[in-house]
């Protein structure tokens, strides 16, 4: 058993007039081992620290287990995923000009971002997949692992908005 740190966001109905009102539910339900964020009227964010045999059983137990307490939660984001160049450096303990220089160094090696403009943001996992292929880093295997999770399940959320006919041409031209 390993133990999996990652953040789960969700979208809350509407008709609720504070997220504190599902606190217990979410106790209750298996979020025990979550720190819960209630910023914003509409949102709520849950951080876990789960046990789990693997990333992918442990994100899914727990959006089992936030489902089961609020029905009708959008799942918006899990993370981590999505970060920009500030972050990763963060996460490997690097300074962000080192992370720069091994970014420009690399060229096209590179992963791609996800998105590039005035902030550019990558899926952390092949970052850290690349990073420790090409250049030989030594990364957490358990950060690896929620990283590649968060970002299937990202995608999986995403793809889920996407009709159905769209879907097919658009696996017919990658394929």
């Amino acid at each position: 058993m390993n133990e999996y740190e990652f953040t789960l966001k969700f979208s809350l109905p509407e008709t609720i007039s504070h997220p504190s009102t599902y606190l217990e539910k979410l106790w209750t339900e298996g979020c025990d081992d979550a720190l819960v964020g209630i910023g914003l009227r509409s949102r709520i964010a849950l951080n876990f620290t789960r046990e789990s045999s693997s990333a992918q059983e442990a994100i899914l137990s727990a959006l089992a287990d936030v489902k089961r307490a609020i029905p009708k939660a959008e799942l918006v984001e899990a993370t981590p995923d999505f970060v920009g160049l500030t972050e990763i450096a963060n996460f490997l303990g690097f300074t962000r000009q080192n992370l720069i220089e091994v970014m420009t160094s690399s060229g096209s090696a590179f992963p791609a971002p996800v998105h590039e403009g005035k902030s550019t943001i990558w899926h952390l996992f092949k970052v850290l997949v690349w990073l420790k292929e090409r250049k030989k880093y030594s990364q957490q295997e358990t950060l690896i692992d929620i990283a590649k999770a968060n970002m299937q399940l990202n995608i999986a959320k995403d793809a889920y908005n996407i009709e159905p006919t769209f879907q097919q041409k658009i696996w017919s031209l990658m394929t």
